[in-house]
């Protein structure tokens, strides 16, 4: 036998062989992965994200402004960021990113509601199927640093791309090809010159176009996704489905001779034969640069119709995430129950991000003032409410044993500081956050709920009772339940006719002070400030002046001075 036929046998063979291995590998992996899919789910995910990446996450929300969203102040003062995080069990950029934009979009029609939860739960009972959807969209996976919108968003920078020039040099080459057989030397000094021109030029514009192969990447595991997906025929999203096939097909021609320029061994210097060979082909035939221009055109074309198979698949992939939270929940949650009239109720509701957390009840039809001790609970029973209001209108999902309300916009303004970037007093910048909500109230022709903790605690006592007053009395309008926190006890009596009065206090014994975190009627009748200052160590004639002062204020109504106690 021949010794070049011995060494193509072998080539061969050991080419069989790694692709064997490999696929091999791969068909572990995902054994692995479908293991853990099914071992995991419901468990809280564990996942590391940097700023530049959780930048990212935001992006399809900041794409897709919609009326009624959870604006940045409320997303802020409820920490929400670390409620997505709890919440993100997803493993493809679509759906991390609806998965944010779902939880600052409240819906306000019950039907939309009711569908998504037909998927939250036939996902959430039916293991098979959604092992098999999760399998295919952790194929199409994350986009890295950046969103997939914001490479989008870029290729205008590109400009209009011709491949006029590649098919000229490419014909040019041909026709000194054919020369060759006729005016050998001539031929072959055309062959070389258009040879050098080729591969010089390529090298210039891959660097221009490699940036942007990212997102083309993606948008082919995009389509392989969403073909696959296609094929399961899970009736429940049957109509997502037939949408993300149709937008499928219009980029038919996206994916035509994609792999000149999907291949993962362009350029790579892998050592693989065959690799080497197509790398030379690109080089002086420019195979990948004339793809590149057509995918280019082909995703300028179809903006729309990526745009709708991300949010599909991001729609479904939120669902099943949704689905692993209550499944992490189990017997704590409960989904809202919507009413026409203008109400709040919440049995046993509790903050989903607090192990271990106190549960508390609430009926109300008007604002709710609550008062109580410093470190009670007034700002975690405020998230509390707020967070449930806000799960009941995104993912039907409220952390509560029974929750019934009407459809509200939900705003709050609790944690606020001073502004450094503007320079901005506390005060200032308290104002203009609750005149936010008086705004939206006034403007936004729907039933609002807001929250307010500790109302003007940035300026002095004679203005912050009568300014916290006729603020208050704004939000308790027609359309507005207003939930309110202050140590104010004077406003108890002043706003009584327009709010519920509830509060927390605190035990003390033994020299120790305790909360039990219950909400209980009426105002608050007892003071921890001056207690905390004597457990603390202070001076015992400070702590004595310092009640005696309090008592003559709250017998008399006037402070007494330093010298006459």
């Amino acid at each position: 036998m021949e010794a070049y036929i011995v060494f193509g046998i072998f080539a061969a063979a050991f080419l069989v062989f790694v692709f064997a291995r490999e696929a091999y590998e791969d068909c572990k992996k995902e054994k692995q992965f479908i293991e853990k899919l099914y071992r995991d789910y419901g468990k809280v995910p564990q996942r590391e994200y940097s700023a530049q990446r959780y930048m990212a996450i935001t992006t399809f929300f900041r794409r897709h402004p919609v009326e009624g969203q959870i604006d940045d102040i409320t997303w802020n003062d409820l920490s929400f960021d670390d409620i997505f995080k709890r919440l993100n069990d997803t493993y493809s950029s679509a759906g991390e990113e609806y998965l944010y934009y779902t939880l600052r979009t409240p819906v306000y029609n019950e039907k939309e509601l009711k569908h998504f939860d037909k998927l939250v739960e036939y996902f959430r009972n039916n293991p098979d199927d959604r092992v098999k959807m999760q399998v295919n969209l952790a194929k199409l996976g994350r986009t890295g640093k950046f969103s997939l919108y914001d490479y989008l968003e870029h290729l205008d920078v590109l400009g209009n791309r011709s491949n006029w020039k590649h098919y000229i040099a490419d014909g040019l080459l041909l026709a000194a090809i054919v020369l060759c057989f006729f005016v050998p030397s001539y031929g072959l000094l055309a062959v070389i010159a258009i040879l050098i021109y080729n591969i010089l030029s390529y090298f210039k514009e891959k660097n221009e176009i490699d940036t942007y192969i990212t997102s083309f990447a993606y948008v082919m595991r995009l389509l392989n996704a969403t073909e696959k997906i296609g094929k399961l025929k899970i009736d429940v999203c049957r109509e997502e489905l037939e949408e993300i096939e149709y937008h499928r097909k219009q980029m038919t021609l996206f994916k035509t001779g994609a792999f000149w320029i999907m291949s993962a061994g362009r350029m790579s210097g892998s050592g693989n034969p065959l690799d080497i060979i197509f790398d030379y082909l690109r080089m002086c035939l420019h195979f990948d640069l004339i793809k590149f221009n057509n995918m280019l055109a082909q995703v300028r074309l179809h903006i729309e119709d990526i745009d709708v198979m991300v949010q599909k698949l991001g729609y479904i992939e939120t669902a099943i995430a949704v689905g692993g939270f209550r499944t992490a929940q189990e017997g704590q949650w409960c989904k809202p129950n919507f009413v026409e009239e203008k109400c709040l109720e919440a049995q046993n509701a509790y903050h989903p991000m607090i192990e271990n957390p106190v549960k508390n009840s609430i009926v109300t039809k008007k604002g709710v003032l609550l008062t109580g001790s410093n470190a009670s609970g007034k700002s975690t029973f405020l998230k509390t409410m707020a967070i449930a209001g806000i799960f009941a209108q995104t993912i039907y999902t409220c952390p509560a044993d029974y929750y019934k309300s009407c459809f509200l916009r939900v705003c709050s303004s609790m944690a606020l500081r001073d502004d450094l970037n503007s320079g901005e007093s506390y005060y200032i910048v308290e104002i203009k956050s609750i005149k936010r909500i008086l705004d939206i109230a006034a403007e936004s022709g729907m039933n609002v709920l807001c929250f307010v903790d500790e109302v003007l605690r940035g300026t002095n006592t004679v203005e912050r009772i009568a300014a916290s007053t006729q603020i208050l009395k704004g939000l308790a309008k027609k359309n507005v339940l207003c939930f309110a926190a202050t140590h104010d006890i004077e406003l108890t009596g002043l706003l009584e006719e327009d709010f519920d009065n509830y509060h927390f206090e605190e035990t003390v014994a033994n020299g120790d002070i305790s909360f039990n975190y219950k909400l209980l009627d009426g105002k608050a009748t007892t003071r921890n400030a001056i207690k905390l200052l004597e457990m603390m160590g202070y001076d015992k004639k400070i702590i004595e002046k310092a009640e005696k002062q309090a008592a003559v204020f709250i017998e008399t109504g006037a402070w007494e001075k330093d010298d006459k106690l």
